[in-house]
């Protein structure tokens, strides 16, 4: 069963859930995918890792690196998890493009080329906003490109972080 707790933010309201151990999901409401990974049975109650999770992001919005990362654990494919946990190396602050991803996984797989659509789907269908920093991905020409809670939302993300330089 999925505890799961709402909060606001600068950027609307938050939909946290959790296993009982880990973050399983971090979802801005009408976000594409919201809620995807939840399961039928859930209960609204907070439990230590929504409540660590609730000071990650009160850190985070804050304008501040977050110190700590509450221990989460996405449901998704192999693929997927090997895209989100090329994201998890994407630092503060600084962002990546699709291709950048593919170029890494294609290295990584011994091949010439990956596809960055297939890198772009994965990201898209990240439960875990935020933490596992989606929005820090940005189109080859350096545009803001493809955020499952809106490119405004993307926009003010990064502008958090200090990374829209020139964009």
């Amino acid at each position: 069963m999925d505890h799961i707790t709402q909060i606001d933010s600068p950027l609307g309201m938050i939909l946290l859930s959790s296993d009982g151990e880990s973050l399983t999901g971090l979802w801005f409401e009408g976000q594409k995918f919201f809620g995807s990974t939840l399961s039928d049975e859930h209960t609204e109650q907070h439990v230590p890792v929504l409540e660590q999770t609730e000071l990650w992001l009160n850190q985070y919005f804050s304008g501040k690196e977050p110190d700590f990362t509450p221990p989460f654990s996405p449901a998704g494919t192999p693929f997927q998890k090997t895209v989100w946990d090329l994201l998890l190396a994407i630092p503060y602050g600084q962002t990546v493009t699709y291709g950048d991803i593919a170029a890494e996984i294609a290295k990584q797989r011994g091949l010439d080329h990956f596809s960055s659509q297939a890198v772009g789907n994965a990201v898209a269908r990240n439960p875990i906003s935020i933490i596992i920093p989606c929005h820090r991905v940005i189109g080859a020409d350096g545009t803001l490109t493809g955020y499952a809670g809106g490119l405004e939302r993307k926009k003010k993300l990064l502008s958090l972080e200090g990374s829209l330089l020139n964009m």
